[in-house]
């Protein structure tokens, strides 16, 4: 009898090591990928003369995507190798992200940055996530940890890296550099990993759409998830919002070099993000041992005491205390996005976990994707420092929906699952 070679999750540690460090310069380009078009966004209204709703609606283009197609990448994700999911979607995203670099029109933008490279990107994190999760299983928490930091350093590095080769080069170059980087570790992940298993096949599963509906039945049954869903639509409406204008603010209003704009709008807050991320989970795992609910706390408050520093960075009238403004918004985002998945862990069974989070994902990138095309509307009439400030609002607004699904529907749903 022939044995078959081993899966990743009975690979030896030091393998398990390299998939971790692999997914995590994966991750790592996602989010620069996803964040080049915002810093390098200067050069390219002035190159193509494109006006800032134009600019909006390339940004929003991609955050739609997304979030269409997360929710069936769960479920794909589920049903095929992961592996091979998450190594083809990488090398899409890369071409799509290399081939931006010869855009000269906003259609080509909408196709090339919005629709393919958020396309390839929306199949990531739900594969990940899940391949993490399986292979980690006595260091669940540090290990899904260290992915997220790639978050934060794409964006931090992404802001800076490409912002010089802008200036330098061109915004052109920008995109080629990081296309390529993802193009190459493609063909390494795929020399490197070997193929996962799957514990069901294709013939014992309902079709997709009607595994989508199911999951979608459950979920609808529990206000706990619909206020989860919420509060991350309104952390999302933030972010990406802020993720698309907060480099061409500082560029207009403090005057900043495209480079430094690029770093300084993105270093101060995600340095505190990566903090508040760890501070967030340790407080949460501590407290959540007698009550579970007090995850749902930790990210409520992590948007209601976030909302004065969002304002702040608006108002500053010094680039010292908009960064400081920038970190301490980080430090409370972080302690949002420490529990995301956590909070919704206590109130799904195991069995629809991957779906229901891949629905909550669609629905909350759907509801912030307006964010940037917004934005973009109001700037010439009210400009980006009340646009920004605004936003604001709506991380208490989060706060508000979060704190309900804590107090009004947390322990029904909870006795639910167990």
């Amino acid at each position: 009898m022939v044995e078959s070679p081993p899966s990743i999750t009975q690979k030896p540690t030091g393998f398990r090591w390299e998939l971790l460090a692999l997914l995590w310069l994966a991750f790592f380009l996602n989010q620069a990928d996803r964040q080049i078009f915002s810093v390098v966004l200067p050069l390219i209204r002035k190159d193509l003369g494109l006006t800032d709703a134009e600019l909006g609606l390339i940004a929003s283009a991609l955050v739609w995507t997304y979030g269409l197609l997360v929710p069936i990448a769960g479920f794909i994700g589920d049903r095929f190798s992961r592996r091979n999911i998450l190594g083809f979607c990488l090398l899409f995203w890369s071409c799509a992200t290399l081939m931006t670099g010869f855009c000269s029109s906003v259609l080509q933008f909408i196709v090339l940055r919005g629709v393919a490279t958020g396309g390839g990107e929306a199949f990531y994190a739900p594969s990940a996530n899940a391949l993490l999760g399986e292979t980690y299983k006595e260091s669940r928490s540090f290990a899904l940890s260290i992915h997220q930091t790639a978050v934060y350093f794409g964006i931090i590095l992404s802001g800076l890296i490409a912002g010089y080769i802008g200036e330098q080069y061109g915004w052109q170059k920008a995109f080629y550099v990081f296309g390529s980087l993802g193009v190459v570790l493609a063909f390494v992940f795929f020399s490197r990993i070997p193929r996962d298993s799957v514990k069901a096949t294709v013939e014992t599963r309902q079709p997709i759409l009607a595994e989508m509906g199911e999951t979608a039945r459950i979920v609808i049954r529990k206000p706990t998830v619909i206020m989860l869903t919420l509060g991350f639509g309104c952390m999302v409406f933030v972010n990406v919002g802020y993720l698309t204008w907060m480099p061409s603010f500082l560029v207009d209003k403090f005057g900043m070099s495209l480079t430094d704009a690029g770093f300084s709008s993105l270093f101060y807050h995600h340095l505190g993000a990566f903090l508040g991320v760890l501070s967030g989970a340790r407080i949460a795992d501590h407290y959540a041992k007698v009550n579970p609910r007090s995850r749902l706390v930790v990210q409520a408050l992590g948007l209601l005491l976030g909302a004065p520093f969002i304002y702040g960075i608006s108002m500053s009238d010094t680039p010292i205390l908009t960064y400081i403004a920038l970190f301490l918004f980080g430090i409370f985002r972080g302690w949002y996005d420490s529990n995301i998945v956590a909070s919704l862990y206590e109130v799904v069974p195991p069995k629809i976990r991957s779906s229901a989070y891949g629905l909550m994902l669609a629905c909350a990138f759907l509801i912030g994707s307006i964010a940037p095309y917004l934005l973009g509307v109001l700037k010439p009439t009210l400009g980006l420092t009340i646009g920004l400030a605004s936003l604001s609002g709506v991380y208490v607004l989060g706060s508000l929906f979060l704190w309900a699904g804590a107090f009004l529907f947390f322990d029904r749903d909870k006795e639910a699952v167990l």
